[in-house]
Formats: structure tokens, C-alpha cells, sequence
């Protein structure tokens, strides 16, 4: 086949497509991938033709049609690792989350570290805002109560408080979720 020939496309699409479409079909197999891959290939057989002679046009389609074929499974193969990557961070993840929390007993957890961490950063404070702090989230006494007591504003022991409990959120960051779970009146207001 070669420039000078008289054979339009759609003879040639005619007589080679459907082996073509066959032959990508069966390494594929992916019907649309498959038209698609075969009807580009016709595509640069015919566009080749008109530039060059082309002396086995079979055997130029079936190079075209392994390449591309090729070309795509091998993207396919990139996909497939690529989602079976983050499949297995996903479930790594998933069991890391499940693993913690069958581990998780609230009552350790508070006992030992995060009291901690209460005990380490209410030990910063002045003997006052602790004392202020602990009537109100110990002793369960409202600010009212507390200002009565020790002969202070409301607005003062509202000011202890508000700053004790910034520095236990900060310190605390990663227990909040469970904190807030776990003892909700600590951090009413």
C-alpha cells in the first residue's frame, strides 16, 4: 500500500478492522479500549500510507496494535499498584485505628498519663488558680460558690479558670477526643 494507491479509508477500515479490534480485544479485554486502540491504529496506517509506500500493511497495523495494546496494560499495571498502594495504607490505617481502640481502656489511660499531664501542668500554675481550679472541677463547686469562699469576683475566678484550662488543652491536644469523651465536665462551661 502506498500513496499512489486508490484505496480510500473506509476500505481499509472495512478490511482490517475487525481483525484488528479482534486481536487488541484478546490482550485487553476491554470492548471500548479495544475499539478505540484499533480505530487509531487504522488511523495511522492510513495517514503512513498516504506519506510513505508501505509494503506489508498487516504486519505495520499488527506493530501499531501491540504497541499500543502494550502502552495500555501497562498503564493498567501502574493503576492497579498504584490502588493496591493506598488499598494497603487504607487498611493499615483502618487496623492501626481498630488495634487503638480495642487496646483503649479509659481508666488506664486517664490514671497514668493524662493525670499526669494534669498534675505536670496545674503544678506551673500559682497555689491560687490551682486551688480555683480544683474547687471548681473537683470539688464541683460553681464559680459563684468559689468567688463566695475566698472573697474574689466571679469574674476573677472566671479568669483562673479560663487560663488553666487553655494550658490543659494545649498540654492535653492529643487526648482531647477521648478527654472530652471521658470527663465532658472538665470542660464545661
Amino acid at each position: 500500500m502506498n500513496h499512489t494507491d486508490s484505496i480510500t479509508f473506509n476500505a481499509i477500515y472495512q478490511q482490517l478492522y475487525r481483525r484488528a479490534f479482534s486481536f487488541t480485544k484478546s490482550y485487553v479485554h476491554n470492548d471500548l479500549t479495544a475499539e478505540d486502540i484499533a480505530s487509531e491504529a487504522i488511523v495511522v496506517l492510513w495517514e503512513q500510507s498516504k506519506e510513505k509506500e508501505i509494503k506489508n500493511p498487516e504486519a505495520f497495523l499488527l506493530a501499531i496494535l501491540k504497541n499500543k495494546a502494550l502502552d495500555y496494560l501497562k498503564h493498567e499495571i501502574i493503576k492497579e499498584e498504584a490502588f493496591t498502594e493506598l488499598s494497603s495504607r487504607y487498611a493499615e490505617d483502618l487496623q492501626l485505628r481498630i488495634s487503638l481502640l480495642e487496646a483503649c481502656d479509659p481508666s488506664e489511660v486517664f490514671e497514668t498519663e493524662i493525670q499526669k499531664i494534669v498534675q505536670d501542668t496545674l503544678a506551673r500554675f500559682p497555689e491560687q488558680s490551682r486551688l480555683i481550679f480544683e474547687m471548681c472541677r473537683y470539688g464541683d463547686k460553681s464559680n459563684k460558690e468559689i468567688a463566695q469562699e475566698l472573697g474574689l469576683s466571679v469574674k476573677s475566678i472566671e479568669y483562673h479558670i479560663t487560663k488553666v484550662l487553655k494550658a490543659l488543652r494545649i498540654a492535653l491536644k492529643d487526648y482531647l477526643p477521648l478527654f472530652y469523651f471521658l470527663f465532658p465536665a472538665f470542660f464545661r462551661w
